[in-house]
């Protein structure tokens, strides 16, 4: 499995062509998240990891290792999996601004110490910097995908 992460920036160069190449108006392959609010989804999940927004935490055997790891990293995401409604709730601004606060979101994570403390996951629970690294980037390539980015 290759392990794409946010900590690296040709990862994220990688990620923000995807989105910058991705039309406002493209339409999902699945799912109800047109892109707008895709993107806006994507950024408050960023900005949730570091803290910024506090997802009420689910009770589930999701939040504890070693079945968060596997369902994080090494089984495939299913279509259609309930998201915190905190991580839906923002309405989308004009496009080049959700794309800039995306970019502001990314440069905001990895300005952070990959050791020092992170914020809890809602579904998954405690994780260390380098699996929200991690987790953020498959997040946002899952979404690109449903896009065909």
């Amino acid at each position: 499995m290759a392990r794409h992460t946010l900590w690296s920036s040709m990862d994220r160069d990688d990620l923000l062509g995807r989105f910058e190449s991705l039309s406002p108006s493209a339409t999902p392959k699945w799912g109800r998240l047109d892109a707008p609010r895709m993107v806006t989804h994507v950024t408050d999940a960023l900005r949730s990891s570091y803290g910024e927004l506090t997802p009420a935490p689910k009770p589930s055997p999701l939040r504890f290792w070693p079945v968060n790891t596997l369902v994080m990293f090494y089984m495939p995401w299913p279509r259609g999996v309930p998201t915190a409604p905190e991580l839906l709730s923002r309405n989308p601004l004009e496009w080049t601004t959700e794309l800039a606060t995306l970019r502001s979101a990314m440069t905001r994570f990895v300005a952070r110490d990959i050791d020092g403390p992170w914020a809890e996951h809602v579904a998954f629970g405690r994780i260390d910097g380098r699996q929200w690294g991690r987790l953020m980037y498959r997040h946002m390539d899952y979404h690109l995908g449903q896009f065909g980015g």
